[in-house]
């Protein structure tokens, strides 16, 4: 009896830790309007994304014993940089020449199924280490959660962007891909280790900017599949970066 009165909270936090891992992937798998992507592509990023988590805290270790967390070092090159990058070097040399990948809106999907598959995984380690609260993870789910399906979808955006361009901007667009989310990761995580009694008040606007910013390079991805139907849809000017 006691076993299973300890064991049922737990499962109720972890189950609480990986829903909004899948909640997001699903909201972006069924954003792909024209051709979706075969799912088992998409499971196996997002399970790679779990498997990353062990180099990156190694590397962040690593670096934290040699460099100190001074805010802006650890925010964009200890933690934005270090997470984004292997993001990037993984979805690069696994996706980007995938038979798969034919559209632009498929680069969002990946980065955004490898960025989740890490999100979680972080998330679970936070319910499990500390045993947090419902509404720890909540609060969880709205920012870092969000914030890395976020990054996954700048990153991705740039990446099919440039997968589908002429050959001179193909390097330029690749560097956005990766200088874009790192980024705006960074400027997430000064917020979080520079203000701490009002950060709320900053990083909730940056979300509801990163959701629009975010959102709106969706629609533009979906509007550059050779796949639409309705014509009247194309606007040039809806591939500037």
């Amino acid at each position: 009896m006691q076993s299973n009165e300890i064991s049922t909270p737990l499962f109720s936090l972890i189950t609480a830790a990986v829903a909004p891992g899948i909640a997001l992937l699903v909201y972006f798998y069924l954003k792909d309007r024209y051709h979706a992507e075969p799912i088992h592509v998409v499971v196996r990023l997002f399970l790679i994304g779990f498997l990353i988590v062990l180099p990156i805290m190694i590397i962040q270790h690593g670096l934290v014993l040699s460099w100190g967390k001074q805010p802006f070092v650890f925010s964009f090159v200890i933690s934005a940089f270090v997470e984004e990058g292997v993001k990037w070097f993984v979805l690069y040399h696994m996706i980007y020449n995938h038979v798969e990948f034919d559209e632009h809106y498929d680069g969002i999907l990946y980065a955004v199924a490898i960025s989740l598959g890490f999100a979680t995984i972080e998330n679970i380690l936070y319910a499990w280490l500390n045993q947090a609260s419902f509404a720890f993870l909540l609060m969880r789910a709205l920012l870092p959660v969000s914030g890395h399906a976020l990054f996954g979808v700048l990153m991705g955006y740039y990446m099919g962007k440039s997968k589908f361009t002429m050959e001179k901007d193909k390097k330029k667009l690749l560097a956005f891909s990766f200088l874009v989310p790192w980024f705006w990761h960074g400027v997430y995580d000064i917020i979080l280790m520079t203000m701490t009694k009002y950060w709320l008040w900053f990083v909730v606007p940056l979300m509801v900017f990163l959701w629009y910013f975010g959102m709106g390079k969706v629609r533009k991805a979906n509007a550059g599949s050779p796949l639409r139907m309705v014509k009247h849809e194309e606007d040039p000017s809806q591939f500037r970066p």
